[in-house]
């Protein structure tokens, strides 16, 4: 597991997801202090993904485009397209410039475009792209975040409750690891005690775990070091939340695990599942479905929407 290289873009995208405000908050926390939390984001994967196939601009690697409503804004939706990019690339003030267009133009909307540079140059800062022919120029700025800017800010991310600072740290510490298991296993331990140690309730800790799982993966034989110390300090908390039986390591085991996690999640939002959800949900064996469902547990606002899952 170690040696395969580690899914920045995937965890990213489910930060995203799961957590979209305190992501803001955490990283551009002007444009979250802008947003009309009332009203529910609506996210435009689909929307997005349209506007990357009819361009040539190729594949992006990790982006989102959400719909928010500006506080300040009446009814005036506001699009947000942000794009997380974990490898200086020369080509990133043009491809911002031109899906900044592309997507006011396809939705008629204002945009704001963010950025947020998740690799490890300091001195890689694009924050402007500009274009100039015979007096006639271009200029397109849009706001950055700097990861490494949050872990040198003494205390920022061991501080904060933000569950969003959990999966930066996650981020950094994977890229700093690269060559050193040891370290990396202390700084999971180190990232996965604080879960507990910040009472965090059931599902974020379960949710949080999930992704320093992905971005920090550790050979198989401090991976059961891991787990073993994981254990113990769970029986001594009285809390076995991460060590049950999808974390043993059996495909059996894990799904069982992800079927009892999304009835649990269901029923601490909204009351006694449905017979026919957790009929449906038991009969789901895919683990990658198992997967999609579990996420979706705390993005849907009904139990009929999550039984449309199934649809």
């Amino acid at each position: 597991m170690s040696n395969e290289p580690t899914d920045y873009d995937g965890a990213w995208k489910e930060l995203m997801e799961v957590y979209w405000r305190p992501f803001l908050e955490l990283c551009f926390s002007d444009v979250a202090s802008r947003v009309d939390w009332r009203v529910p984001v609506e996210y435009l994967d689909q929307e997005l993904q349209e506007i990357v196939r009819d361009s040539d601009l190729g594949r992006q690697r990790v982006d989102k485009l959400v719909k928010v409503r500006r506080l300040d804004g009446g009814e005036e939706w506001v699009l947000v397209h942000v794009e997380v990019q974990s490898q200086p690339d020369a080509g990133l003030p043009l491809r911002v410039y031109q899906y900044h267009h592309r997507i006011a133009d396809r939705f008629g909307r204002r945009v704001a475009t963010l950025v947020v540079l998740a690799d490890e140059r300091a001195e890689w800062r694009p924050d402007t792209y500009e274009e100039e022919l015979w007096g006639c120029r271009v200029r397109f700025d849009y706001p950055v975040c700097k990861l490494l800017d949050l872990e040198r800010a003494e205390g920022l991310l061991e501080a904060d409750d933000n569950p969003a600072a959990v999966v930066v740290g996650a981020h950094l510490a994977a890229q700093a690891t690269r060559g050193d298991m040891d370290l990396r296993k202390k700084l999971k331990w180190q990232l996965t005690r604080r879960l507990y140690e910040r009472g965090y309730n059931r599902r974020d800790i379960l949710e949080l775990f999930r992704l320093i799982d992905w971005l920090l993966g550790l050979p198989e034989g401090l991976e059961i070091e891991f787990r073993g110390e994981l254990n113990s300090f769970e029986n001594e908390k009285a809390m076995p939340y991460i060590t049950s039986i999808e974390r043993l390591g059996r495909q059996e085991g894990r799904q069982q695990a992800l079927r009892e996690d999304i009835l649990d999640i269901l029923e601490v939002r909204f009351g006694a599942v449905p017979e026919r959800v957790q009929s449906l949900i038991a009969a789901t064996t895919e683990e990658s479905r198992l997967k999609h469902l579990h996420r979706r547990t705390v993005l849907v606002d009904s139990p009929a929407q999550f039984e449309s899952e199934f649809a």
